[in-house]
């Protein structure tokens, strides 16, 4: 059996950002601009995940699967407009998921996170 990676620890919150695994690679808790509008966190969480897969060597084409956790579901056309400019045509696979976000920001905070699935093989 081939080692299990795991990076971009964080013992507070007892979770791995990285997690290397075969050939996939499971991203988790990616987020950015917290407090700002929609657009700019959907922005600031895939700035977010380009980051981690770039400190492995990997880039936003090689995403297979996304989970895209919203405080309002509704947003969801902000994040087609931004994925649009992003991944420009090479779309993961995504599933859109409405929660109320424990975050000290409350309802003005945490609007958008992501988690991924990549692909290195």
């Amino acid at each position: 059996m081939r080692e299990i990676k795991r990076s971009d620890v964080n013992e507070e919150w007892a979770h791995s950002g990285i997690v290397e695994a075969g050939d996939f690679v499971f991203i988790s808790y990616c987020v950015g601009n917290i407090g700002q509008p929609i657009e700019k966190q959907i922005n600031g969480a895939i700035d977010h995940l380009h980051n981690r897969l770039e400190s492995i060597g990997l880039t936003l084409e090689c995403v297979v699967k996304l989970d895209c956790l919203f405080r309002d579901v509704w947003d969801i056309p902000a994040m087609e407009k931004v994925f649009k400019e992003r991944f420009k045509g090479k779309y993961p696979a995504r599933k859109s998921i409405q929660t109320e976000f424990a975050h000290a920001g409350g309802q003005d905070g945490l609007l958008f996170q992501l988690d991924a699935i990549a692909f290195k093989g």
